[in-house]
């Protein structure tokens, strides 16, 4: 193992590319150390961050970076973490790790960084020594409020089908849907908001250079392009059991409202749920079948832990305190467009002709913007079609 150089100048050329170049000296001190923390440490480590908290991220690790040699002749709890933390006290790994995220466009956040989300200071001493982030920083910084939209991975075509429906009608109005990119829900979370062109964060358990799950990489490249993805996690690292479990916490955190979609009795998502209620936020389930497995968890959080029921996005505002929004899963009318804009949209698209966004935008008498949001729920709904030539409306025949 080679030792770190905690110098100024040591610190500027490690993080050459990952940092903003113009940092002080103390603060790139500040934020070379704490990249080498997030490499030593697990996530949500409560001994690293009384550690940082009691003598900051560059004294603290100056001290890890002198006992750990004689880690095994250190008694109590310090001397337990050292010894956790002394195998990976790897200097060139650590240099790799860095480069790896220069190429791949991965920005380290901190603490000190003005995009750094606040929120995530709820959680005490088990706050992230940093995020790795990739993608649009700025929205780290505008994420209040936002929803953390979860569920089971092998959701039914009922979860799917309601996550699409609230993901899409939140981020058309402007609210940030957080999920875990994950398969089922997390997914349907996402492409929603995307469709939509809203803003939507992934929160990653492993290195965010790189997809996970694979079969999510064009969504979650496409979402850091016009979100971001955010790990606690140095490049390189790969995602395990206690990292998801621990991104969970992040999740609940960023967010202001968690609403788990469908989960079963056991579902991961539950983990996010506890999270959010224990730094109490606000916490809604979406109720399923009765007899639907599926379902089961989101019914123990109804019945057992307080949440509220969801069952439109207009329910989830009011979460966050947001009134006004139209309630659009169970309306009396599912034949009606949910809002005025969108029947504008409607309205101006033919059954017969294929008409551009432009044309569209004319016959509404709305911007582009506004229409391309109308129309992804739109294609969501199936009421709307799209290729080359633009835009159709899709007439359902009724026998």
């Amino acid at each position: 193992m080679t030792p770190f150089d905690l110098t100024p100048d040591a610190a500027r050329v490690a993080l050459s590319g990952v940092v903003a170049p113009d940092l002080d000296g103390e603060s790139v001190l500040d934020a070379c150390a704490r990249a080498v923390w997030s490499f030593v440490t697990e996530p949500g480590d409560g001994v690293a961050g009384s550690l940082i908290d009691t003598h900051g991220a560059t004294d603290a690790l100056r001290r890890v970076l002198t006992d750990a040699p004689r880690h095994q002749r250190v008694a109590g709890e310090y001397g337990i973490a050292l010894r956790r933390w002394a195998p990976r006290l790897d200097a060139p790994a650590f240099e790799t790790a860095l480069r790896v995220a220069e190429r791949r466009g991965v920005r380290l956040v901190t603490r000190a960084d003005p995009m750094w989300p606040a929120q995530l200071d709820d959680l005490g001493v088990h706050v992230p020594i940093a995020l790795w982030a990739r993608g649009r920083l700025d929205v780290l910084s505008r994420l209040q409020p936002s929803v953390a939209l979860v569920g089971a991975r092998a959701a039914t075509s009922y979860g799917d089908h309601v996550a699409r429906e609230l993901a899409a009608d939140l981020a058309g109005g402007g609210i940030p849907i957080i999920s875990g990119a994950a398969y089922g829900i997390d997914g349907s979370a996402h492409q929603a908001a995307l469709s939509v062109g809203g803003t939507t964060v992934a929160v990653l358990a492993g290195g965010v250079e790189r997809a996970y799950p694979a079969g999510h990489t064009e969504m979650i490249e496409r979402i850091a392009r016009e979100g971001v993805i955010v790990g606690e996690q140095p490049c390189g690292s790969t995602p395990t059991k206690w990292r998801f479990l621990q991104r969970n916490r992040i999740i609940a955190a960023l967010s202001e409202a968690t609403v788990v979609v469908e989960a079963g009795w056991r579902s991961g998502s539950l983990n996010t749920a506890g999270h959010a209620a224990s730094l109490s936020r606000a916490l809604g389930a979406v109720p399923g079948p009765v007899t639907s497995a599926a379902s089961a968890g989101c019914h123990r959080l109804l019945r057992e832990y307080g949440a509220q029921c969801i069952t439109s996005a207009a329910d989830v505002r009011e979460l966050v305190g947001i009134g006004g929004g139209p309630a659009t899963l169970f309306d009396d009318d599912p034949g009606r467009a949910p809002t005025d804009d969108a029947m504008r949209v409607r309205d101006a698209l033919s059954t017969r002709a294929w008409r551009p966004v432009a044309d569209l935008a004319r016959r509404s008498g709305m911007s582009a913007d506004s229409v391309e949001s109308h129309l992804g729920l739109l294609l969501l709904q199936g009421e709307a079609a799209r290729d080359t030539r633009g835009w159709r409306l899709v007439t359902s025949r009724r026998g």
